[in-house]
């Protein structure tokens, strides 16, 4: 709708207003708070029912503070003859709420001596406050030039045709404040509010509904058509409500299920976590054999490396050792019988020459000779047989001791030095045996000649 058009239909109601409703008598001066008070009570309330509802919360409480810290329900129930006593009780709390945590006190006329849009712009930031509030309390509070529209008197702009359906919404009609001069600003408010809220206390009233066709013909059939879409808007909004009431519902039995089923499953995990326990100490245990079983093995392990140890040094000392015969034992039986023959070799040239050397004896004396050495040479044999067999006895005893020293520990030097000084005695008496039938210059050869 264009400007002009708008401003005619406003200026057209306005005129019929003033034919079918009285003027406001003049509004008695309050202080700035307690004209935010009232329009509170006044949006979408009868003025009568506004100004007895403010006189009894005067009456009833001590101070606006009281009123403050008081609940909605105890408010609801003194403003009970409102047409909506909860949203009237909950705005007024809200907004004397508000009013004290902007400002720390209940005393606002020195805002009236303040620049009025710096006046307007901290009621603005009040979280509770409506727009019929706040174009109240500019009107009849700061002096400014805003009419008041509230949801009933929006319902009359809507289908009287001076507000489109996104306008109402918004809460605002352009233009008006340009059609209604200032000086009858508060007038036609007045009359504005009066079939408005006729209107929304009951739609089938005689007197607005009249007024209504008077300011567009066809008015009052639009006023249905809205009610029969709010109707309808109603149970859609109730619907959609009761679904969700049914989801959330659903929504709830469903944690309830997942709840229980968590229940009993920590009702089940004792059972199963008294299991567990058992479980760790087998594993436990036999960790504990693996280990033993570990450490037996790495210790026969070291036992076989010290007895190879062992063995090994006992093979290698004869070889270093070759002086006496029983050394000559534990060697390798090529070397044994090398040696032997070579002993009884250098016996037999020895007492060749000697047989020759020797002048003016008798053939009967180097038969007897050859006899003498002969036996000696016999007795030698024997008797290097004999210590042989004692050093083999002697080597078998010192492997014995090896391998009871590697399975036990590492055997004692102490051992090793008897053992060495036995074998050299029994060589010893072994080469004092053997050449005791040649003659000294034999022994001074056979003790210069050194081992292999």
């Amino acid at each position: 709708m264009s400007g002009s058009n708008r401003s005619k239909l406003i200026t057209k109601l306005h005129s019929s207003l003033k034919k079918h409703y009285d003027a406001p008598p003049a509004s008695p001066s309050r202080p700035l708070l307690e004209h935010a008070l009232y329009a509170s009570l006044l949006e979408d309330c009868p003025a009568d029912l506004a100004d007895e509802g403010l006189a009894k919360l005067e009456q009833d409480y001590f101070d606006w503070n009281e009123v403050r810290v008081t609940t909605v329900t105890e408010l609801k129930g003194v403003l009970s003859r409102l047409p909506d006593p909860h949203k009237a009780a909950a705005r007024l709390k809200g907004n004397l709420q508000a009013i004290f945590e902007e400002f720390y006190s209940f005393d606002l006329d020195h805002l009236k001596k303040e620049n009025l849009g710096k006046a307007v712009a901290k009621f603005e930031g009040l979280p509770s406050m409506s727009p019929f509030v706040l174009s109240y309390i500019i009107q009849h509070g700061l002096g400014g030039h805003s009419i008041p529209i509230d949801y009933s008197a929006m319902v009359v702009m809507l289908v009287t045709g001076i507000a489109s359906q996104s306008e109402a919404s918004a809460g605002r009609v352009p233009g008006l404040e340009r059609a209604i001069p200032k000086s009858k600003g508060i007038e036609f408010a007045h009359l504005l509010h009066q079939p408005a809220v006729a209107l929304s206390i009951d739609p089938n009233d005689a007197k607005a509904r009249k007024f209504l066709d008077s300011v567009v013909k066809g008015s009052s059939d639009q006023l249905d058509e809205w009610l029969s879409s709010k109707a309808a808007a109603k149970e859609r909004v109730a619907a959609r409500k009761a679904e969700e009431r049914e989801i959330a519902k659903a929504e709830a039995e469903e944690a309830a299920e997942e709840a229980r089923m968590r229940a009993e499953d920590a009702a089940a995990k004792p059972s199963g976590s008294s299991k567990k326990p058992a479980k760790k100490t087998m594993t436990a245990a036999e960790q504990a054999v693996q280990t033993a079983e570990k450490a037996a093995r790495a210790k026969k392990a070291a036992a076989k490396k010290t007895a190879k140890k062992k063995s090994a040094s006992t093979k290698s000392s004869p070889a270093k050792a070759v002086g006496s015969d029983s050394t000559t034992e534990t060697a390798t039986p090529a070397a044994k019988k090398t040696s032997s023959a070579k002993s009884t070799e250098s016996s037999t040239k020895k007492s060749s020459s000697s047989s020759k050397s020797s002048t003016g004896k008798s053939s009967t004396g180097k038969s007897s000779t050859g006899k003498s050495t002969t036996g000696k040479s016999s007795s030698s044999k024997s008797s290097s047989s004999k210590s042989s067999s004692d050093g083999k006895a002697k080597a078998a005893k010192s492997a014995n001791n090896g391998s009871e020293t590697a399975g036990g520990g590492k055997k004692s030097p102490a051992k090793k030095k008897s053992g060495t000084s036995k074998s050299k005695t029994t060589a010893s008496a072994g080469s004092t045996k053997s050449g005791t039938g040649s003659k000294k210059s034999a022994n001074r050869k056979l003790t210069k000649r050194k081992p292999r």
